[in-house]
């Protein structure tokens, strides 16, 4: 299965995911195809909708200490539901959607999150640090928001006129 990651501002990433009603062989085939595309792009998390598929499913692989990704720790996670969320933490943030791109922002410190594996199993996760960040920055993503909504308006300004001049000059370099 060949995945590209959509890009902001394509209006895919707005769309809301869909609730996963069938574990199959194509939700598989599709978890199996995000792993790679996610690795390569030296991102920790990636949601289906990142690769246009609209379904509530999103994998996260935390690196170690070391900065070192095992595969064994990969997470999958499906109908992700956030059932208890306290504390304030501040991360500079950055999105595969979103290339070259980084800012600082807000989020709950801990959370606790129901969902399902690829089998269907239901399981609860409680998070804490970066691997509570990164939950909760895909699953905004299948509630269609970006990180880039979270910032304040005059920071929101400047992010567009910022990105737009970088897309203009990655168009020049590609001709």
């Amino acid at each position: 299965m060949k995945l590209n990651i959509v890009e902001y501002p394509d209006k895919r990433l707005r769309q809301k995911s869909k609730v996963v009603e069938r574990f199959d062989k194509k939700l598989h085939k599709l978890l199996d195809a995000m792993y790679p595309i996610m690795m390569q792009t030296n991102g920790i998390g990636l949601a289906a909708v990142q690769v246009a598929h609209p379904i509530q499913a999103l994998i996260l692989n935390i690196p170690q200490e070391d900065g070192e990704q095992l595969e064994e720790n990969l997470l999958e996670i499906i109908n992700p539901v956030v059932t208890s969320q306290d504390g304030e933490s501040v991360y500079q943030e950055g999105c595969l959607s979103v290339p070259s791109f980084y800012e600082d922002i807000k989020r709950f410190e801990n959370i606790t999150i129901n969902y399902q594996d690829r089998d269907a199993n239901t399981k609860t996760l409680e998070a804490n640090g970066l691997l509570s960040i990164a939950i909760q920055h895909e699953v905004d993503h299948l509630n269609g928001v970006l990180f880039i909504d979270k910032l304040s308006y005059s920071r929101r300004k400047k992010f567009e006129k910022e990105y737009k001049k970088m897309l203009k000059e990655k168009k020049l370099l590609s001709i």
